[in-house]
């Protein structure tokens, strides 16, 4: 009896071992453990010789030889500045010539990507520090002979002389919800994804900006309650309302123009955009050498770019490329377009044979060559070695799930450029790079399913130079534990098509065991959950409590050319939730799947997804959970909404037939449907009018809002509470 107990003892001490060493949400949400680490403030010095760091909690900027490595020289000890405003950096931008630092502080988070900062300038010939300005102020940033910084505050466009002290406001027509100078606005900011809209010319006498004037644009109003927020904590008996510039789809835009300011002559003149009014402006950039300065217009469907020249004298401008598509154009054209240091070509990520390839022009607007080419797309131009024309980038040329780092080298050879292509990362995943200031070193960044991120540099021809950072204790950590991973299958659709897809499975996973299914996808246009990287999160948590968790990702997602990335032109959520459906349906198929308790759920577009799911496929799932979900794209911006759907309008049915709020009566199953009330993204008014659907169509589910939060539903101890929520919804709907 006694070796009985003994061996019970021994038994329940191994599962409470096991049970310890388990994902928790507190470990995920609260502690925030199992994060990979890795370098701070990266930036290359002018040399080429050497990369800069923040070190020490933001203390300290520091630099390292890419050559030699080892112990790190401290350029700036911030404490040592002895400046009670000034602790500690979360960013910092050296002058061209070095001799200055442009450091941030106090950052704080405006939208999705726009924040402002307290700013000052180091200046290490004479030892001095200064602040840049009072208050706070957005994308400040040196001219290019390091005399003067540019910023924005409160809309409007500012010059610091650094000389002599002084501070010249450049615009003085900007204000909240009506004119916008130097920065994006909401819209802008959130769908062609870039933070400032100004640029200084090379030779540092002009500043080109941006104008938006959004008077005439409607404003959607927040209810803003005592929640977290301290402006509104004596707003007990009525909330307050706040207000945000929005324009939604089929609705007036915000007038745009681009405008040069001298710096000696103190004016500004405003560059000739055409007769059409109705467009938008996401890239300004002078030529190399400034001669002109180069403005992106693009019409309203998103379907044609024009590349216009502009004197910055006479704010004359002519066309010398246009580039059209047949449904639409991405934003990563912009993001990946440069003009080159011989002053005389650029170069252009476009789809003109279907898949998403580089191209040299010259600045006459004629194509010089077609610099890559495959049934692959390539996803970053990082830059050019002018002195051996090599041109570098990212690729998803050996899977859709992987990325690789290549260069290709154009040289001309009897008279014909002739190009050869070489991959420079070697591992199997997902690889990106910085590369050094001249070419010579670039610093890898990799990871897969099973590896968390490792950092290495290489010498330009890929030669591997020293690891930086491999996160071993992380994984050593991962194994020990048994955290279980993803794994990669394939499955076909309804139609053939095949699909990519992973895998978790819980820790003790056993073939005879038949497991609830939880589905977990976002699915919008050219996004990519599929991929084969390191991720640690609430998927690994959720598989470990008994799920089988997976991902699919459907036809309209990226990195599998043009034809599948935009089969869903005009009828957004069509193909997605059949994907999905279907995947659902295979998986029941399979022994060890509890074919009748299968969860789908998603945020934002994979909020709408996994409601329509749940509208279109109830005989398939059982439970849906949509956060911040769009339920109709009327209700969405502009921008993204007509870039996928066209005008409402001219696409009345591609709106509203793959709707949720139309399919409502559909929905079989039990459905979570979560938002915050002051989501400056996806309006609560899109959650508010699909449960009304629901409502009247006597559809029982639950929905829980968040007092003030926004689009990511976080602050205080809302993120453990959401998830707890989830957790519970689950286990309650999926016996």
């Amino acid at each position: 009896m006694r070796k009985i107990i003994l061996f019970l003892s021994c038994i329940l001490a191994c599962y409470n071992t096991i049970q310890a060493q388990q994902l928790t949400l507190d470990e995920l949400l609260v502690k925030g453990g199992l994060k990979e680490s890795s370098l701070t403030g990266l930036a290359s010095t002018k040399d080429g010789l050497n990369y800069t760091l923040i070190e020490n909690s933001g203390r300290e900027i520091v630099k390292y030889s890419y050559k030699i490595g080892g112990k790190p020289t401290v350029i700036l000890d911030i404490p040592s500045l002895k400046n009670d405003s000034l602790t500690a950096i979360s960013d910092y931008v050296f002058s061209g010539d070095e001799t200055k630092v442009l450091l941030m502080t106090k950052r704080k988070q405006l939208f999705r990507r726009s924040f402002t900062g307290v700013y000052f300038v180091y200046n290490f010939v004479t030892k001095e520090l200064i602040r840049l300005s009072t208050g706070s102020q957005q994308v400040a940033t040196f001219s290019p002979d390091g005399e003067r910084v540019a910023y924005v505050k409160n809309s409007n466009l500012y010059v610091k002389s650094l000389r002599f002290g002084t501070e010249r406001q450049i615009t003085t027509d900007g204000e909240e919800g009506k004119i916008v100078n130097g920065v994006p606005n909401w819209v802008y900011e959130e769908e062609f994804e870039f933070i400032r809209s100004y640029e200084w010319s090379p030779d540092s006498k002009q500043i080109a900006y941006v104008k938006l004037d959004e008077e005439q644009v409607s404003a959607y109003g927040f209810p803003m309650y005592k929640g977290l927020n301290p402006e509104h904590k004596e707003n007990t008996l009525y909330p307050g309302v706040a207000q945000l510039k929005y324009p939604k789809a089929g609705e007036k835009n915000p007038a745009v123009s681009v405008l040069v300011y001298d710096i000696k002559a103190g004016q500004s003149i405003e560059m000739d955009l055409g007769q059409q009014t109705d467009i938008y402006v996401p890239k300004i950039h002078w030529t190399y050498g400034g001669k002109n300065l180069g403005i992106f217009k693009m019409n309203r469907l998103q379907n044609r770019v024009e590349l216009l020249f502009g004197n910055s004298f006479s704010g004359d401008t002519r066309l010398i490329y246009t580039e059209k598509n047949k449904r639409y154009i991405e934003t990563d054209y912009f993001d990946n377009f440069q003009f080159l240091s011989d002053d005389k070509s650029f170069v252009i990520l476009s789809e003109q044979d279907g898949y998403k390839h580089l191209y040299l022009y010259d600045t006459g607007g004629v194509k010089v060559i077609q610099l890559t080419s495959g049934k692959f797309d390539v996803l970053k131009f990082y830059g050019c070695d002018p002195l051996i024309k090599t041109f570098y980038y990212q690729a998803a040329a050996v899977s859709p799930m992987q990325r690789e780092v290549y260069s290709v080298m154009m040289e001309l050879k009897k008279k014909k450029l002739t190009l050869q292509t070489q991959k420079l990362s070697s591992e199997p995943g997902v690889n990106d790079a910085v590369f050094g200031s001249d070419y010579k070193y670039f610093i890898n960044t990799f990871s897969n399913s099973s590896t968390p991120t490792v950092l290495t540099l290489h010498e330009i021809t890929g030669k591997f130079v020293r690891v930086l950072k491999d996160n071993s204790e992380l994984k050593s950590t991962i194994a020990q534990r048994k955290i279980p991973l993803k794994e990669f299958f394939t499955v076909k659709n309804s139609e053939g098509t095949t699909l990519n897809g992973w895998m978790i499975k819980p820790s003790m996973f056993s073939q005879g065991t038949k497991y609830p299914v939880l589905m977990v996808q976002y699915c919008g246009p050219n996004s990519q959950h599929v991929v084969d990287n390191f991720e640690i999160g609430w998927d690994n948590y959720i598989a470990e409590t008994g799920y089988l968790v997976v991902c699919i990702d459907p036809r309209g997602t990226g990195a599998r050319g043009e034809d599948f990335r935009k089969c869903t032109y005009g009828q957004l959520g069509k193909y997605e939730s059949d994907d999905q459906i279907d995947a659902a349906k295979y998986l029941s198929t399979l022994p060890y799947v509890d074919g009748r308790n299968i969860a789908i759920w998603g945020w934002s577009y994979g909020g709408f997804i996994s409601a329509l799911s749940l509208a279109k496929g109830g005989d398939v799932f059982k439970a849906a959970i949509a956060v911040g979900a769009v339920t109709n794209f009327r209700f969405y911006d502009t921008i993204y909404s007509e870039r996928y759907l066209g005008l409402p309008s001219q696409n009345p049915e591609g709106y509203d037939e793959n709707s949720p709020i139309t399919l409502a009566s559909g929905i079989k199953g039990k459905l979570l449907l979560v938002y915050g009330t002051s989501d400056e993204n996806v309006h609560a008014q899109n959650s508010i009018e699909f449960s009304e659907a629901m409502v009247q169509a006597g559809v029982q589910f639950q929905m829980m809002a968040y007092a003030n939060r926004s689009h990511g539903l976080r602050g205080g101890n809302t993120s453990m509470h959401l998830y707890t929520m989830f957790d519970d919804f689950l286990k309650e709907n999926l016996k």
